[in-house]
């Protein structure tokens, strides 16, 4: 079973209690699943569960090369400069990132409002961008926009694989079903 749920802000990934954060048990309430791969607490979007633990070794295995795809709202307006910069390798001091691909979006995706709000300034512009990685170390997205001048304000990851959360249309909190070949297709 492979499910395709799409994280709230603020939720961990996890099923066991920590603290005062949601975990993922209070959306999912399926025995025996678990994530494959990692969300962070204040990134949103497409996490894989599965009940297959082959699966999972393979989905978050980086020697794979699953394509990830995530939306950026940066600080700044994002430049060419700034994109060639993401498509190139990227010094972040414990590891080089590889390229990514990196476009601007010229407005804003259509997605759900975040909850808490991402801060508004009026004096410093916003924009967003979507990055693709094929690896995915921690917080690797958030790191490369802060190297380039970009710092991440909120991060969405729209499609692991050709598993698209946007297509599936699956809410904030919500999950689906989905097919294991998707994620390598």
């Amino acid at each position: 079973m492979l499910i395709a749920f799409n994280k709230p802000y603020g939720v961990i990934c996890q099923f066991s209690p920590s603290g005062d954060k949601p975990t993922l048990k209070r959306f999912v309430e399926l025995a025996n699943v678990y994530p494959a791969g990692r969300l962070d607490t204040d990134s949103e979007g497409l996490l894989l569960l599965t009940d297959n633990g082959q699966l999972q070794a393979q989905i978050a295995n980086p020697s794979r090369r699953v394509a990830k795809t995530y939306w950026a709202q940066v600080e700044g307006f994002a430049t060419q400069v700034h994109l060639d910069a993401l498509q190139a390798p990227l010094d972040l001091g414990d590891f080089t990132a590889s390229p990514a691909l990196a476009a601007r979006q010229i407005a804003p995706p259509d997605v759900w409002e975040r909850q808490p709000p991402v801060r508004y300034r009026a004096t410093i512009p916003t924009s967003w961008i979507e990055l693709t990685l094929a690896e995915g170390k921690n917080r690797q997205v958030r790191r490369m926009t802060a190297k380039v001048g970009l710092p991440t304000l909120r991060l969405i990851r729209v499609a692991i694989g050709a598993i698209d959360l946007i297509g599936l249309q699956i809410p904030v909190g919500g999950w689906r079903e989905t097919t294991p070949n998707a994620v390598f297709a």
